[in-house]
C-alpha cells in the first residue's frame, strides 16, 4: 500500500497495520473457557455476539481522531460530537444491525463545563440523526495524557456502538456477484480521516475556501447513513453488502469479499476540500483513492435489476446518491485507470 504523502505525515499506515496484525494475534488467543459467541472473524466493519437464536448483538468502537485537533484550534466544539456517533454507528448497520445505543468516552485535559456541554450538544445531534440512545459513558481528567492546542483544552472523544441483528440476516458481503451494482453515498468531505494530513496541507483555518472556510470545511460533521440504510433494509431488496468508506479509501471495499472484486465506473464527485488537500500535499492519484472517502462515504451493493430502486431509496435520504459501479469476478478495486487488492 502506497501511502508516501501520509507517511510524511507522521502516519505510516503500513506500518499500522503490521502493528494492528500484531496485536489482533495476541487477542485471537484469549480463552474465555467456553465456546465462542462471536459470529464473524475478526476485519469486518463490526462485532457480532449470538446473545440468543437468531439474535445476535453487533458492537463497533471508534473515535474522532486528529480531527479534533481542529476544533480545539477553532474554539468549536459542538460538532465533533455527531463525528463520534457516525464513525460507530456507520460501521454497525454494515453487517445488517440496526443501531440502538452508543456509550460515549469523553479524557479532557481539564473539566470545561461550557466545552463538554458543547460535546455533548454534537453527541446529542448525532444521536438523534442515527436514532440511537447514549444511556451512559465516562469522563476521564487526565491533565498528564492529555495536551490541547492550544492547552489546556485538550480532549479526546470516542464511543462504542451497540445494535441488534437477526443472524439469518446479517448482511457480509458473500452474496456479492459479478454484475451486482454498487450504489454510492455522498461525503460531507474528509468525514473523520486522514486529518494528520490535512492539517499539515492545509494548515492555515481562516483561509477561503469558496462560500467558507479551510477550518469550517474540516470540521464539517460526517454523514450518518443509519435511516437509510436501515429503509433499504427494511424493503423488499436484497442487499448483497455494506461498506463504510473510512480510512483506506475505496479499500474498504475489499473488507466485504475476498473473491469479489469492485469496479467503480462513475465515481462521485470529490468535494472541494478533498481536492485542495490532495494539491497541497501532492498527493499521487493512486495514493489519494487508498487515503480518502473522494466524496463517497458509503456503499450498498445489491443486484443489478434493484439499483434504480435502491439508489432512489437512498436519495431520499442523501440527494446525489446513485449507481457508481459494477462487482466484477476480479479480485480488488479499480478506478480511474488504478487498481488496488
Amino acid at each position: 500500500m502506497s501511502t508516501d504523502a501520509y507517511a510524511r505525515s507522521g502516519v505510516d499506515q503500513s506500518a499500522a497495520d503490521r502493528a494492528v496484525a500484531a496485536l489482533v494475534g495476541v487477542l485471537k488467543t484469549i480463552d474465555t473457557g467456553r465456546a465462542s459467541r462471536s459470529v464473524l472473524a475478526s476485519g469486518h466493519y463490526a462485532a457480532i455476539l449470538e446473545v440468543a437464536p437468531n439474535l445476535g448483538i453487533a458492537v463497533g468502537t471508534d473515535g474522532v481522531g486528529s480531527k479534533l485537533i481542529v476544533a480545539e484550534r477553532l474554539g468549536r466544539y459542538d460538532t465533533v460530537g455527531v463525528d463520534c456517533i457516525a464513525m460507530n454507528v456507520n460501521d454497525v448497520v454494515c453487517v445488517g444491525a440496526e443501531p440502538i445505543a452508543v456509550l460515549d468516552y469523553l479524557a479532557v485535559e481539564q473539566a470545561d463545563p461550557d466545552v463538554l456541554a458543547a460535546i455533548g450538544e454534537g453527541l446529542k445531534k448525532g444521536a438523534e440523526e442515527a436514532g440511537v440512545e447514549i444511556p451512559g459513558g465516562e469522563v476521564a481528567i487526565l491533565p498528564e495524557l492529555i495536551r490541547g492546542h492550544p492547552s489546556p483544552h485538550g480532549f479526546d472523544l470516542t464511543a462504542t456502538c451497540f445494535g441488534t441483528v437477526a443472524l439469518d440476516a446479517v448482511i457480509t458481503g458473500e452474496r456479492i456477484a459479478p454484475g451486482d451494482a454498487l450504489i454510492g453515498l455522498p461525503s460531507s468531505g474528509l468525514h473523520s480521516n486522514s486529518y494528520s494530513l490535512a492539517r499539515q496541507a492545509l494548515p492555515d483555518l481562516e483561509e477561503p475556501l469558496g462560500d467558507t472556510t479551510v477550518g469550517l470545511a474540516l470540521l464539517e460533521p460526517t454523514v450518518i447513513y443509519v435511516r437509510a440504510v436501515l429503509e433499504l433494509l427494511r424493503s423488499d431488496i436484497p442487499v448483497h453488502g455494506l461498506a463504510h468508506i473510512t480510512g483506506g479509501g475505496v479499500r474498504n471495499l475489499l473488507r466485504l469479499s475476498e473473491t469479489a472484486g469492485f469496479a467503480l465506473e462513475d465515481p462521485l464527485p470529490v468535494p472541494p476540500v478533498i481536492e485542495l488537500v490532495i494539491e497541497r500535499a501532492g498527493v499521487s492519484a493512486q495514493e489519494a483513492w487508498e487515503v480518502f472517502n473522494m466524496g463517497c462515504g458509503f456503499v450498498a451493493v445489491v443486484a443489478p435489476e434493484h439499483a434504480d430502486a435502491a439508489a432512489a431509496i437512498l436519495a431520499g435520504h442523501h440527494p446525489g446518491a446513485r449507481r457508481i459501479g459494477t462487482a466484477t469476478d476480479t479480485p480488488g478495486v479499480t478506478v480511474a485507470g488504478l487498481s488496488y487488492t
